[in-house]
């Protein structure tokens, strides 16, 4: 442990060697032959291909992609930086998302096929009617896309290429994006879950390399346990500048740091919050998010989608010890870089002042491994950047083309709803590279709590709409619109004077009230959910319920009525329909009709998955009455299968909590 490794630095003429070259371009050669090959699979030029690959997945592909579209560069970078400095809690994180797997899978997947759905704005459109709630959940969730999770997954992607590679981060980050772009606007859903599957065996598969190589250098699992609580880094008492009062707390690791369970008012992961405030913001994450939903909407039936649910949970248990111990034993190996805490040293090793445990699995991947390997674990962090980045950029075009655009101009045909989505994915990325210099001044500490705390300042109401919304039929639409909006103003008045103020760090703590600031972000997301429930409850429990005849197969009580179910907002949306074909007879008949938008060049028509010579498409109706939508994978199962999907979850869970126990 003396002899220290080269620095990053001097690392980095190491990666541009022949064998690593030749080990990423053959990576990318394979994702984006993989890319094409789906092309041709799926049909591309209607929004069920497009948006969700036809319905036709099984369900290795859907449990991949499942896992690859969660696992992004932000979790190998964030997760190991966590471990490094605080331990093992971390991961807790993950095993977590095991139960809400499943909770997707069987409860609130059946729903969602029922109600036959693309979006899930598009289903609370059906569940309370109106335009409101649905419009306010798509803005708010392509917000959290471009300000949460692109910027922390650019972010983390650069810190990687920029420590191994010494690229320019704006080149980096901006190639990135160009090739990820390419196989998400051409491909559509279908194109990613078919990478996502190949980048998924390229991911864990780089990781246990890796994992190897690094147990193997500190001894053992064993040396894990018997040298994390001597990573310390030598400069910690002299010379200290005076102008920084540095505590024994802020570079000592923590006494239980090897401990899952624990305090529940001193500690960093307090577990009253990790079991329920977690569990509210997965809610949030695995049962109504379009990124992770989407895949599951994808699949030929719901038995499929359950046994990709339980193919994503068993992956699930791997971070634990593919990233975060891992991060630990890149202190062990490298405590005066990965753990540093004077602030101008960090500055020089890894540009911020608040510490470099950001670093860590980066680290380890440039000093660790050989040449060619070194070249996999680089072709592993841009598989997880492009599966995390594509999947957003999907589902956002899917998010604004069907909730924002059509809303806008509903006489829209499917050929323009496909152009839009496309055209929208560019804008995206538009903003994304505006985003990097921001993105850079607020990367200090730690990357997977700067994610987590967001989440739980905004995801807590759209969690307890969804749980409400999906298991109680009183809940109306006054009800869950002002729960929404209520919640939305107690979130903010907690992240903007947090972002005024700033986290802090252990040196330089944070001048935010305690009143405000001082509560664990995940209580206070426990608080938030639970006040968004109270003010939706009470608000529908004083308004006019909604009958049953709206609700057919929109609620699990009722998701296998057969009886014939009256959309809410019928009236209105006949009335806009004959306006819609008033409008039209009127521009055929004058010729002065709005110019639809159309591809002229066969090649771009071919790129977007479209025929320009084709006759020409008849119109989208109503989403009712949409032909794709109609199309859907039913909800009934085969007993054998049933029963086969059911035992795997109840061992997959005996197994969670076997963990959890193991390392309490």
């Amino acid at each position: 442990m003396e002899a220290q490794s080269p620095t990053l630095t001097s690392k980095t003429a190491a990666i541009s060697n022949a064998a690593d070259i030749l080990v990423i371009c053959f990576y990318f050669l394979a994702v984006i032959g993989t890319g094409l090959w789906s092309m041709h699979r799926i049909n591309r030029g209607t929004v069920g291909g497009y948006f969700l690959a036809g319905r036709k997945m099984v369900w290795w592909p859907i449990g991949a992609s499942l896992f690859a579209s969660n696992i992004g560069s932000g979790h190998f970078v964030g997760l190991a930086g966590t471990g490094a400095a605080n331990g093992l809690a971390v991961a807790g994180f993950e095993w977590n998302a095991i139960f809400f797997v499943l909770l997707l899978g069987w409860f609130f997947v059946p729903v969602y096929l029922s109600a036959e759905v693309i979006t899930m704005p598009q289903y609370l459109k059906k569940r309370f009617g109106g335009q409101r709630i649905r419009l306010y959940l798509s803005i708010l969730s392509l917000f959290m896309y471009i300000f949460t999770k692109i910027s922390v997954d650019m972010f983390s992607g650069a810190v990687f290429i920029q420590q191994a590679l010494g690229w320019n981060i704006y080149l980096a980050v901006i190639a990135l994006l160009i090739i990820t772009t390419i196989y998400t606007a051409t491909g559509g859903l279908a194109a990613l879950m078919y990478t996502d599957t190949v980048q998924t065996f390229v991911m864990v598969g780089g990781a246990f390399v890796l994992m190897g190589f690094a147990f193997n250098e500190i001894g053992g699992y064993q040396g894990l346990f018997d040298k994390y609580m001597e990573a310390i880094p030598k400069r910690t008492l002299s010379p200290i500048p005076a102008l920084y009062n540095i505590s024994s707390s802020c570079y000592l690791p923590r006494e239980d740091s090897f401990h899952m369970i624990r305090d529940a008012t001193t500690s960093d992961l307090p577990w009253p919050a990790v079991i329920l405030g977690l569990s509210i913001n997965s809610i949030w994450y695995w049962c109504s998010d379009q990124v992770i939903v989407q895949r599951c909407l994808a699949g030929k039936n719901l038995t499929h989608v359950k046994a990709g649910c339980i193919l994503c949970g068993y992956l699930k248990l791997l971070p634990m010890f593919l990233m975060v111990m891992p991060g630990m034993m890149s202190r062990i190996l490298y405590p005066d870089e990965v753990a540093c805490i004077i602030p101008d040293e960090c500055k020089q090793i890894c540009g911020t002042e608040v510490g470099c445990s950001n670093i860590a699995y980066p680290k380890l991947v440039v000093s660790l491994m050989p040449n060619g390997l070194r070249g996999l674990m680089l072709a592993v962090m841009l598989a997880a950047l492009m599966s995390s980045l594509a999947s957003i950029f999907n589902s956002s075009g899917t998010l604004f083309t069907m909730d924002i655009y059509k809303r806008l101009r509903p006489q829209a045909k499917e050929r323009e709803l496909l152009i839009v989505g496309r055209v929208w994915i560019l804008l995206l990325v538009g903003i994304s590279i505006a985003w990097i210099p921001v993105v850079q001044v607020a990367q200090g500490g730690q990357l997977f709590d700067y994610i987590q705390s967001i989440s739980s300042y905004l995801a807590p109401p759209i969690a307890a709409i969804f749980l409400l919304g999906v298991f109680v039929k009183r809940l109306n639409e006054q009800g869950a619109f002002w729960g929404m909006m209520g919640g939305l103003a107690i979130g903010m008045a907690r992240m903007i004077p947090e972002f005024i103020y700033g986290a802090g760090s252990c040196l330089f703590p944070s001048n935010c009230p305690r009143l405000i600031c001082g509560v664990h972000y995940l209580y206070f997301a426990i608080i938030l959910f639970l006040a968004t429930a109270a003010i939706a409850v009470g608000v529908s429990l004083c308004t006019s319920p909604i009958p049953d005849k709206h609700l057919h197969r929109l609620v699990f009580s009722l998701r296998h009525s057969k009886e014939t179910r009256i959309n809410l907002d019928t009236e209105e949306e006949e009335e806009e329909e004959a306006k819609r074909q008033q409008r039209q007879a009127e521009n055929a008949a004058t010729g002065n009709g709005r110019p639809e938008l159309v591809l002229q060049v066969d090649g771009l028509a071919w790129f977007c998955g479209m025929n320009s010579g084709s006759p020409k498409e008849p119109e989208l109706n109503p989403e009712e009455k949409d032909k794709d939508l109609q199309h859907l994978a039913g909800i009934t199962e085969h007993t054998l299968w049933k029963q086969v999907v059911n035992i795997n979850a109840v061992i997959m869970m005996a197994l969670a909590i076997f963990m959890w126990a193991f390392y309490a």
